[in-house]
């Protein structure tokens, strides 16, 4: 973060004198982090309250202490009092970000944002020095830390913003306010929030509204919901997708690599090669979104398209890694019912002597959460698992399933050193194993064991 006036970060949430104004030279919520002239944000978590941590914060030469109510020990003088600190957060965000002049790719979708966000740092970062959000820290503090990242030498910023009510996305964008905006798709992911795929669509719909006039949104145009959305009329709506003839900007010819996946572009009367290291046409989805955000900006298509090749894998997303004679395809960072059917439509792509998948539960999907899981058992069985263990309670749904559409070998663990061993007697030299459930399940536990018991544990 660059030093910036408190009168210029603070506008808005506290009135400060002409004469009294100084320079804050960081904003922080983690009281580890303290440093002098930062400004301290008090958010209350499920272990720790920030505001008990914010008369150290002054002790440590803090400028400000945004706070939801007065703590001892903070002078008044000191003190941003505030309604909500997570709305304090995005305005302090959008007053920082108000002092640079980059150009904001904004990324949404009910699946793919992290990986979408990763393909468009690729292709950016080939035109200019580009900001990306780490990991999948997209929600109303994660956000405003990519913002305050910002510098002037920063040309792109790669923006992922993530919701679970209707509103957030809103705050969200007001902040990035994205120079294009893409939407990767309309999923379930969140149905236990916000009740039907309408509201969705409604909630990542909001992106817009921190977008100027002829701004280009780019879409699905193989998402039913999308391509059914009556778009705001402020923006330029670019399509792309893989069987919609209408699309702008479509991708034929996908052949899967040995290192990768091969496509042709087709945008404009033109037919450009591609190449993305990861497999699975939903990365091909991925990737047109990025191809078509950087083009609907003016940047070359040719350079565009040839810059997808830098995608690299982040995090536990379909990463694929060997385990002695066993390729494992890490794919425990999230799960849904689209990606779900994605990632067994990627595993499909790849050799194997037999094709087995470690599943966990699939997290806040509501009243379709019981269909879901029955659902990844049948997904199973059509993609020839002749191998699955399942882990978590709604998973012996996905286990139930399995035995009845005809998965020959089906084990449901209540615990991941059970789930360890099941994979540890079971897997064959040969076999491809595709782990994937939501995050909070942490398969990764289960394959970190695995791969002690198999002496194969430098992952």
């Amino acid at each position: 973060m660059q030093k910036i006036s408190a009168r210029a970060l603070l506008a808005g949430l506290k009135e400060i004198p002409e004469g009294e104004d100084t320079q804050v030279t960081t904003v922080v919520a983690d009281s580890r982090r303290l440093l002098p002239g930062c400004v301290f944000v008090c958010f209350k978590g499920a272990r720790a309250d920030g505001h008990d941590f914010a008369a150290l914060a002054i002790q440590r030469d803090a400028a400000f202490v945004v706070a939801e109510h007065p703590v001892e020990g903070v002078p008044e003088k000191q003190l941003v009092l505030v309604d909500s600190t997570l709305h304090a957060m995005v305005t302090m965000a959008a007053n920082y970000r108000a002092q640079f002049s980059p150009v904001v790719v904004g990324v949404t979708g009910s699946v793919g944002k992290t990986t979408t966000k990763e393909f468009c740092y690729a292709v950016f970062s080939d035109f200019g020095e580009t900001l990306k959000t780490e990991g999948n820290q997209n929600n109303e503090i994660g956000m405003p830390n990519t913002l305050f990242r910002l510098e002037d030498s920063t040309r792109y910023a790669v923006v992922e913003m993530g919701m679970s009510a209707l509103g957030e996305i809103s705050r969200l964008t007001r902040a990035a306010r994205p120079s294009v905006g893409i939407i990767t798709c309309i999923g379930v992911s969140h149905l236990e929030h916000l009740g039907s795929r309408e509201n969705i669509l409604k909630a990542k719909l909001e992106l817009c509204e921190g977008m100027e006039p002829g701004s280009p949104l780019v879409l699905n145009a193989d998402d039913e919901y999308l391509w059914g959305a009556q778009l705001p009329g402020h923006v330029r709506p670019v399509w792309v997708g893989l069987y919609n003839q209408k699309a702008d900007i479509r991708a034929e010819e996908i052949r899967t690599m040995p290192r990768g996946t091969a496509f042709v572009i087709c945008h404009q009367g033109h037919r450009l090669p591609a190449f993305i290291p990861t497999v699975g046409r939903h990365n091909v989805y991925n990737a047109l979104l990025a191809y078509g955000a950087a083009t609907a900006l003016g940047l070359s298509p040719a350079r565009a398209a040839a810059a997808l090749e830098r995608y690299e894998t982040t995090g536990m997303r379909q990463r694929l890694v060997q385990a002695g004679d066993v390729t494992v395809m890490e794919d425990c960072y999230n799960a849904s019912p689209d990606s779900m059917r994605a990632a067994f439509a990627a595993m499909a792509e790849l050799p194997a002597a037999r094709r087995c998948a470690l599943l966990g539960d699939m997290l806040e999907l509501g009243q379709v959460s019981e269909e879901a899981h029955r659902q990844a058992g049948r997904l199973a069985a059509e993609a020839g698992v002749a191998l699955l263990v399942c882990y978590g309670p709604q998973s012996a749904l996905t286990a139930e399933e399995a035995r009845r559409a005809g998965v020959e070998q089906v084990f449901h663990c209540d615990t991941p050193d059970q789930a360890a061993e099941v994979l540890q007697q079971q897997l064959r030299a040969g076999d491809l194993l595709l782990a994937k459930a939501s995050r909070s399940m942490k398969l990764e536990d289960i394959l970190q064991k695995y791969y002690q018991m198999t002496g194969t544990a430098d992952r």
